[in-house]
């Protein structure tokens, strides 16, 4: 009895040690994470829709908080894909994050295990095995409906819309004169909410239409790019892979030019 004990112990000590083990080291990831998303000027809810992770796991991976996290193969799995958003090597960073293993106790014998046998070891690379492959599979599934939907969205004809079109007056602002690239310029739209947007590349419309929430789009012009919307507090714009701005008040319409030697 006083073995059992001693074995229950040790097993209590084992698990405790390691469950600080990942407290620590998802403390460590989270914070050098959050470091770098600040870097690049990127919000939580522009990685909600660069990662396809809902908002509070982002926020619990950044402060290391593992109470609101799943399974600890889960956590490792959206530590990977947080870490590839932001450009770096993700399997290489993800991997130092402790999911655990199991011991195997080798004991002598002169009877050779017969070859086909499972051994506990076996089933547990298998099974981590089976979920590395289950998020992957989730993860491009989730990728590849959003980016049709996006597609059916931007091919279905609004019947409004020309209407609208013909009816809205945009005022224009002044540019903003801040040298930034003479021969190019960039600019990146993140929607937040779903809004009527116009976009011309050089003086000819390159895209007419309504997006919605959580579009990400990206155009480049030789001379100037024009942007009009009429819902300038629901599109995040970010000029020359700057930080992102909101471009207006909610529910405002509104239209902005940027030329090659300017900056928002």
């Amino acid at each position: 009895m006083n073995w059992l004990s001693r074995k229950n112990k040790n097993k209590h000590e084992l698990t405790t040690s390691l469950d600080q083990q990942r407290r620590e080291k998802l403390a460590a990831m989270g914070a050098q994470l959050r470091s770098s998303r600040q870097e690049k000027g990127l919000s939580l809810d522009e990685m909600v829709v660069l990662t396809r992770i809902p908002r509070r796991l982002l926020q619990a991976i950044e402060e290391g908080n593992l109470a609101e996290l799943p399974e600890p193969v889960y956590i490792q799995g959206l530590i990977r894909r947080f870490a590839d958003a932001l450009g770096l090597n993700g399997a290489e960073f993800a991997s130092s994050f402790p999911i655990g293993t199991h011991r195997v106790s080798l004991k002598s014998s002169w009877k050779r295990a017969p070859i086909g046998e499972l051994r506990p070891l076996h089933l547990y690379i298998l099974y981590i095995f089976m979920i590395l492959f289950s998020v992957g599979g989730l993860s491009q599934l989730l990728n590849a409906n959003a980016l049709q939907a996006t597609k059916n969205n931007q091919n279905q004809p609004n019947q409004n819309q020309e209407t609208v079109i013909q009816s809205q007056k945009f005022q224009p602002v002044s540019d903003i004169n801040k040298s930034v690239n003479p021969q190019q310029v960039q600019i990146g739209l993140t929607l937040t909410e779903k809004s009527w947007i116009q976009v011309l590349v050089d003086g000819k419309v390159e895209y007419e239409g309504e997006l919605p929430e959580g579009t990400h789009k990206t155009w480049k012009a030789q001379e100037q790019l024009t942007v009009r919307t009429n819902n300038a507090g629901g599109v995040l714009v970010s000029i020359n892979k700057e930080k992102a701005k909101q471009l207006g008040e909610p529910g405002k319409q509104k239209e902005v030019t940027i030329a090659a030697n300017t900056r928002f």
